[in-house]
């Protein structure tokens, strides 16, 4: 799976928090969340501090930038779950796993270690392997 085929998959299966992610699927979508997020972030600051003399005009600007990245994040906070719980769900885990996070440090430690390994091969309780290969029916 290419980026693109990734972040299509993402955007396709919007709050569908049922089914597997592939590694690839969850890694290529959160790097790219994470260069547009990082990247409007610089432009922002860098237009309104370069292009705006005035301190109240730079601190507006910024907040007016700042409630349309607000507004980015708000519309994709469903699908970037939804891609975490499937990709949960590829290892064998429920998504409840996801509240590992609510412990500082370990639970990002471990829910890095839990994205970063390979899914269960072959079917699960959780649908299809998503690497096996797809046989066409006959007839």
């Amino acid at each position: 799976m290419n980026m693109l085929e990734a972040v299509t998959a993402v955007f396709r299966k919007y709050a569908d928090f049922s089914g597997r992610a592939r590694r690839s699927e969850y890694w290529y979508s959160l790097l790219i969340y994470q260069i547009f997020v990082i990247t409007y972030q610089i432009f922002a600051i860098s237009f309104s501090v370069v292009l705006l003399e005035s301190e109240t005009s730079q601190i507006a600007m910024l907040n007016i930038l700042f409630f349309f990245l607000a507004l980015f994040v708000i519309g994709t906070l469903l699908p970037m779950l939804a891609v975490q719980v499937r990709r949960l769900h590829d290892i064998d885990k429920s998504g409840w796993n996801m509240l590992w996070f609510i412990i500082p440090l370990v639970g990002f430690i471990l829910m890095i270690v839990w994205y970063c390994r390979p899914g269960t091969v072959g079917e699960n309780r959780f649908g299809p392997d998503p690497l096996a290969p797809v046989v066409p029916e006959a007839g």
